[in-house]
């Protein structure tokens, strides 16, 4: 879903804090906050940001609003942005650091689905760990009704988190689905009644952010690495992280919490 080009903003990323919990908000409401270049842009910077802050210990990406989380690329753009080659290249490795920076955080990424999400849309919920959304969220691939074509990149995260079968159904009808079905073929791990959703999305990110953070990299280290080919897989690198979490004054406090029958207080170190 598009909605044609106005003189209005081409759209911003912001973050609001919410203690450990850094909120990535698209906004570009008037477009249903479809993504324009200088949106790519800004959420690859702003992921670069929070991914070095120590203070950060989830980050959840949301849309603007209630209408959509992400409609896709600002179509609108297209003619002066991708009407050559060159142009093509540059904004389509736009699009590719933005969801490659949101895919390698260290930091658990969580996406927060409410109304629209699709084409890009889609690809930066795959791009984080979990997703969640509204039942009646809209979710749709349309590129073959555009005449795009879909990155490699892309779309190995996508058979990856959903498997070749969904995935070749959801590119060849590009059809909109709710969030029920999302569910059902494994596109989100949630669904939430609109209105519960913002009260249940604050419990899942906090329940995230109350964990030990050494504990949660050295997990996304190695779900990362096992999904790769067993002859490229960095064992060395996970079993350092697995190794500082035994060495972390965050152990010795599970320990201690567990015997005190009290909740941890972690700190990542």
């Amino acid at each position: 879903m598009s909605v044609p080009h106005d003189n209005a903003a081409p759209g911003t990323v912001r973050v609001e804090r919410d203690g450990a919990i850094a909120h990535v908000v698209l906004s570009n409401p008037a477009r249903y906050n479809a993504m324009s270049l200088a949106m790519w842009h800004g959420l690859a910077d702003a992921l670069d940001t929070l991914n070095a802050d120590a203070g950060v210990r989830v980050i959840a990406l949301r849309g603007d609003g209630e209408r959509a989380f992400v409609s896709g690329a600002d179509i609108s753009e297209f003619g002066e942005q991708r009407s050559d080659p060159r142009g093509v290249a540059l904004y389509d490795e736009a699009v590719a650091r933005a969801q490659r920076t949101l895919a390698d955080t260290a930091k658990p990424t969580i996406a927060c689905i409410r109304g629209v999400c699709m084409g890009g849309g889609i690809g930066l919920a795959l791009a984080c760990d979990l997703r969640i959304a509204t039942a009646n969220a809209r979710f749709r691939m349309p590129a073959a009704r555009l005449g795009l074509g879909y990155a490699l990149s892309g779309m190995q995260r996508m058979v990856g988190q959903i498997g070749a079968a969904a995935a070749t159904e959801l590119f060849y009808l590009a059809r909109t689905f709710d969030g029920a079905e999302a569910m059902r073929v494994g596109l989100v791990h949630r669904t939430y009644a609109p209105d519960r959703f913002d009260d249940e999305c604050a419990r899942y990110l906090a329940d995230i952010a109350g964990n030990a953070p050494l504990t949660l990299y050295a997990a996304k280290l190695a779900i990362r690495e096992a999904q790769r080919p067993p002859g490229e897989r960095d064992a060395e690198t996970v079993d350092r992280a697995v190794r500082a979490c035994f060495d972390s004054d965050d152990y010795r406090e599970g320990r201690a919490a567990f015997a005190e029958k009290r909740p941890p207080r972690f700190t990542g170190q």
